[in-house]
């Protein structure tokens, strides 16, 4: 059982938001009776804001909704009529497919950032998470800095440890956060033009970016999931045959909302028959691999690398891409058309692709799909604040290794520059003692301890038209530091080491150059908008 603060509400307020959510308590819930623009508006608000989701629903959405005609509705108790109806549907249309067709707005609060990432694997769903560019992480939480407090940790002979080393790391956030703002205000000025409020928000996020590495993987975020029965019905199973306690007690409380909204959609995820056997095959797979692997390999020293390599490749993609865009517009066979586009000079070949990829006015504008004939693989070594940004791309693979401090950290300069270096690596070394500490009692929560500074190893595959969708918008000026480097550099590599310039030069609106405050632009947009209305 995880701790969890449940929030307190008015009697009022109960009786508003027992209307719109399954339960009023607990830190997972689903959203029901309300449009599905206001949901999605709800969620998008959510991702930047400190509030929960109920709060944040009684604070800026009720004003603008009518509630008086719905005062018989109690979503909380709604499982039995969900049941019936939902019982009817499925059994008579019969099915897998069909779980598709019922979906659920669901928020998962209070989750560590060890178990974001756990949630946000499925490539069918829709993931809003928390930002740490728009929230401070040093806002207590009932009194208590926002950390993930593992029960068996707590009880064990690291609990005191843990938490004073938890309050440490969230105590030098907090430092470093205030010393690097007003850093930045001193040696950044305010462009005329530019409000107070603009000014202060851009060199705030500035401050954000630079410090999150030092917030531990354990840190409380709020994920808002967006995705069908099916969809769910996955990822439950897999939460379920997951090694960290918190996974499977999260699968638990989903579970118990998501069955008072699609009930039928879900009832094998617990049979012991069908859903049961499915986790158990999950886990003896990962645990026999596991420990096959550690058999091979425990010996076998690391090589230096890169920290973005570019493993795999085609070395035929640019064939295959001309024989794709042709496919569609013949009606001869694709090994014809192999054979037809490797005869073309190079002035046919870039007329077809620049043809196909046209005038491309922004970033939104998308080359078709043949470019998804070309796949790369790369092997990335990042902060971990850099990962769980690019994990949330769904049109690819991803796998991960465990989160250790064993790869070192990234120091931003800008904390060097404000003279807190010392405070940010005394942080490093405290994450590090802790993890070292936990690891071999606790293999799975030990990671809650490492900040998310130190690097963490993963796979990322995925074809070109991901690429240009990824890299472009991975490199855009207010995006984060770390990973606009990791694009910058799998850009480089797509066209260096692969060769294959087209596909690169396809990224029109890759962007190389950032500003001296990434937000600045974004908030100045926000502000006219604002004015406008």
């Amino acid at each position: 059982m995880t701790v969890y603060v449940p929030e307190e509400f008015t009697p009022a307020e109960e009786d508003i938001l027992r209307r719109y959510f399954t339960n009023l308590d607990g830190p997972v819930f689903a959203l029901v009776n309300l449009p599905e623009v206001v949901k999605g508006a709800l969620f998008a608000r959510y991702s930047r804001s400190p509030k929960s989701l109920r709060r944040l629903f009684l604070d800026e959405f009720v004003g603008d909704l009518d509630i008086e005609g719905d005062t018989s509705v109690d979503a909380t108790i709604g499982l039995e009529r969900a049941e019936e109806l939902y019982e009817k549907v499925f059994f008579e249309y019969g099915d897998d497919s069909v779980a598709q067709l019922g979906g659920v707005h669901l928020a998962c609060e209070q989750a560590s950032n060890i178990l974001t990432k756990i949630l946000e694997w499925g490539r069918i769903m829709s993931y809003l998470e928390q930002s740490t560019r728009y929230i401070s992480y040093d806002a207590r939480l009932g009194g208590r800095y926002r950390f993930h407090r593992d029960p068996a940790i707590l009880s064990s002979r690291f609990g005191t440890r843990y938490v004073g080393d938890m309050d440490r790391l969230f105590d030098s956030y907090s430092v470093l956060l205030n010393r690097v703002t007003d850093h930045v205000r001193a040696t950044v000025p305010r462009e005329a033009g530019d409000s107070d409020f603009v000014y202060r928000m851009a060199t705030r996020a500035k401050a954000l970016d630079a410090v999150r590495g030092v917030l531990p993987a354990a840190a409380l975020s709020n994920v808002g999931i967006y995705g069908s029965g099916q969809a769910f019905e996955a990822l439950l199973v897999r939460m379920r045959s997951h090694p960290l306690p918190e996974a499977r007690h999260y699968a638990d409380l989903m579970l118990h909302e998501l069955r008072k909204v699609i009930p039928s959609f879900l009832r094998r995820v617990d049979l012991p028959e069908r859903g049961g056997r499915w986790s158990h095959y999950l886990a003896a797979t990962r645990e026999n691999t596991s420990q096959l692997v550690a058999s091979l390999f425990s010996d076998t020293p690391v090589d230096q690398a890169a920290a973005v390599e570019l493993v795999d490749f085609d070395p035929d993609a640019e064939n295959k891409l001309l024989a794709a865009i042709c496919y569609p517009y013949t009606n001869l066979p694709e090994h014809q058309l192999l054979e037809r586009v490797r005869s073309l000079g190079p002035t046919e070949r870039l007329a077809l692709i620049n043809s196909y990829v046209g005038d491309r006015e922004n970033r939104r504008y998308k080359p078709g799909r043949a470019f998804e004939r070309v796949d790369y693989r790369f092997d990335v070594l990042s902060d971990y604040g850099a990962f769980r940004d690019l994990q949330r791309h769904r049109m690819l693979t991803i796998d991960w290794q465990s989160l250790t401090p064993n790869h070192g950290y990234v120091r931003p300069d800008l904390v060097a520059e404000a003279g807190v270096a010392d405070i940010f690596d005394d942080a490093m070394a405290r994450s590090a003692s802790l993890y070292d500490a936990m690891k071999d009692e606790f293999p799975q929560q030990a990671q809650y301890a490492v900040a998310m500074a130190y690097r963490l190893r993963y796979s990322m595959q995925f074809n070109a038209r991901e690429a240009i969708h990824m890299l472009e918008l991975r490199s855009s000026p207010q995006g984060h530091p770390s990973y606009r480097r990791v694009a910058l550099e799998m850009h480089r590599l797509i066209a260096e080491q692969a060769g294959h310039t087209a596909i690169a030069n396809a990224m029109t609106h890759l962007t190389t150059e950032a500003p001296e405050l990434e937000r600045l632009a974004a908030e100045r947009r926000a502000e006219a908008r604002r004015s406008s209305t």
